[in-house]
């Protein structure tokens, strides 16, 4: 399994936008479904966007056309970019590509 780092995070204004990186330790090519992940406390982590390795996506309807999920396999690097920043999206986000990555805060404010 490769191991996930995750940066990109920090705090934000509403309507601001970031780029969550997640950098693999080895190759992605072969991993067939990655994906980003959110989680706040209290609450169980959701799946925010998926792609896998021929490149579809899904999204879930709260991010649908305000994130972009992209995946480069020559850099070994999966990312989210992140429009449209609302208050409701602060959560720490977790990327995932057969194990988990320790997690990067986000954080809107209104």
């Amino acid at each position: 399994q490769v191991q996930l780092v995750e940066s990109g995070g920090g705090l934000v204004q509403a309507g601001g936008s970031l780029r969550l990186s997640c950098a693999a330790s080895g190759s992605i090519f072969s991993i067939k479904f990655m994906g980003w992940y959110r989680q706040v406390p209290g609450k169980q982590r959701e799946l925010v966007a998926s792609i896998t390795s021929d490149g579809s996506t899904i999204y879930d309807g709260s991010v649908k056309g305000r994130f972009t999920i992209s995946r480069d396999n020559a850099k070994n690097t999966l990312y989210l970019e992140m429009n449209s920043l609302k208050p409701e999206d602060t959560a720490v986000y977790y990327c995932y590509g057969n194990s988990w990555g320790q997690g990067t805060q986000v954080t809107v404010s209104s």
